[in-house]
């Protein structure tokens, strides 16, 4: 049982030679507190100086250990989820007064479950809010400007450095996972705080993991007004789609042919990942241009000049690259972080609803299965064929985001009248239900109500009623904010 301390020394006893009891539902701290699950394991994957660790040593099976203990800490909460949805229900405020007109008194019998709710991280229900609250940011400052992909570098010397003797990097999922998570707040800091592409009114980022292991991060940004690239001009001070000239830029051209350039596909190399039914599904290689033009796609078409001198990939390299295998980058960016940032300017409204249903597209998964007569179960359905790697494992463990925008969205309720939906424990009547007058009120109930009493919150749409009232969660109104 995975609950029990003898769970790891009896699975893992390489890693346990004598015998270790490991985290069970009744272990506690020193002040008799008890330990989650997710604290005792986070605990144990420390570096600890004058100290080394077995399980970091353990390579292969250190990231075995790592996925099965992150599946442990989400099957516990997933496990919550499942056994206790008998005790909290969700109707429609009408469904209740129906049953109540037709004699059914006991709440029990109404409801539906809410098998796996938006408020587990990562879920589809999750997903789906997230990728409307961007859409609803679009809606108030209009689409994205620049969407960026930045994917860590095993090679980074910060990680090479605190491999033990004989290791790799991809033998230390720990160390990909904190080093990246601090290059990447540091990344955040230019980009957000710094303004080093242009002063940030909005940002929406989503981490995510590739098969390999190695995470990367998607990030689209909206710029404020008076500094938004309109122009062909303006795309090329923000973005290059060049090889650099390596008399001129040595270690950008270094940098640039290490991290930048789409593996060679086509024709002579139809086995690459990238090909779908003989064609190259990024579209490389891509057309020369000798200027930057606006383009009829969601992309500008950067220019690429043909004259460029084809240069081999790396010394000694058979395989020879030019300018139209270049994936887009930013020069300073390229140079401070030494790794794979690709930099795309956002150029057409069309691109608006495929970026954001991209970046909140969800966990990947590396099989299928067909049932018959299965029932709809959202907890079974998000765990099955789910693909876990250790970074990502590490990463939860760790509790470092995942997703965030800013700034935040107010969910609005819409509804017809009394078909909002009420949430409720099995022990109360439906009768006491429905003479809680908190059960009555919601967003939209209230906004009507404000309109009645308040000239001037008739000056304000819907969506816009945020801006000058709160809405109250413990009291169910809404609230003037102060000025």
């Amino acid at each position: 049982m995975d609950t029990t301390g003898y769970y790891d020394p009896l699975q893992y006893p390489l890693l346990f030679p004598y015998g270790s009891y490991g985290w069970s539902i009744n272990s506690v701290d020193n002040n008799g507190r008890t330990i989650p699950c997710r604290a005792f394991y986070a605990y144990y994957f420390q570096i600890r100086p004058h100290s080394i660790s077995i399980i970091l040593l353990a390579q292969r099976l250190f990231q075995q250990f790592v996925v099965d203990n992150f599946v442990k800490i989400e099957a516990n909460k997933l496990r919550w989820i499942r056994d206790h949805q008998h005790t909290i229900r969700a109707e429609l405020y009408q469904g209740l007064q129906d049953c109540l007109a037709t004699g059914e008194l006991n709440p029990v019998n109404v409801g539906k479950t809410t098998v796996l709710p938006s408020s587990f991280v990562g879920s589809p229900r999750d997903l789906n809010e997230r990728c409307q609250d961007s859409m609803a940011l679009v809606l108030n400052y209009g689409k994205p400007d620049l969407f960026i992909t930045m994917t860590c570098n095993p090679s980074w010397k910060e990680i090479l450095e605190e491999l033990l003797p004989g290791q790799t990097s991809q033998d230390r999922p720990d160390l990909i996972t904190r080093i990246f998570h601090a290059k990447f707040e540091e990344f955040k800091s230019d980009v957000v705080d710094k303004g080093v592409l242009g002063n940030v009114v909005v940002y929406v980022y989503v981490v995510e993991f590739q098969k390999r292991g190695l995470p990367h991060v998607h990030m689209l940004l909206i710029l404020d007004e008076n500094e938004k690239p309109r122009s062909p001009e303006e795309y090329d001070k923000i973005v290059k789609a060049e090889i650099p000239d390596r008399d001129e830029e040595p270690r950008l051209y270094s940098v640039v042919l290490k991290h930048m350039i789409h593996n060679p596909c086509g024709v002579g190399h139809r086995n690459s990942s990238c090909m779908e039914n003989g064609v190259c599904k990024r579209k490389f290689p891509k057309p020369f241009s000798a200027s930057t033009i606006q383009g009829d796609n969601s992309y500008p078409v950067y220019r690429r000049r043909g004259d460029h001198v084809v240069v081999p990939l790396h010394e000694n390299s058979s395989t020879y690259v030019d300018n139209s295998w270049v994936v887009p980058y930013n020069t300073w960016l390229q140079l401070k972080y030494d790794c794979h940032i690709n930099v795309e300017i956002c150029s057409s409204i069309k691109i608006v609803k495929y970026l954001y249903k991209y970046v909140h597209k969800g966990v990947d998964r590396v099989s299928m299965e067909v049932r018959a007569g299965a029932d709809n179960n959202e907890i079974q359905q998000f765990v099955d064929a789910r693909w876990v790697c250790a970074p990502e494992a590490l990463w939860r463990i760790y509790q470092f985001q995942i997703t965030r925008m800013y700034p935040s969205v107010e969910r609005l309720q819409l509804h017809l009248p009394d078909r909002h939906q009420v949430r409720f424990n099995t022990n109360q009547s439906i009768e006491d239900i429905l003479q809680m007058p908190e059960n009555s009120q919601t967003m939209l109930t209230e906004f009507f109500k404000m309109n009645a009493i308040d000239p001037e919150a008739r000056s304000y749409l819907y969506k816009d009623f945020p801006r000058r009232y709160r809405w109250m969660t413990s009291t169910k109104n809404m609230e003037e904010e102060e000025e």
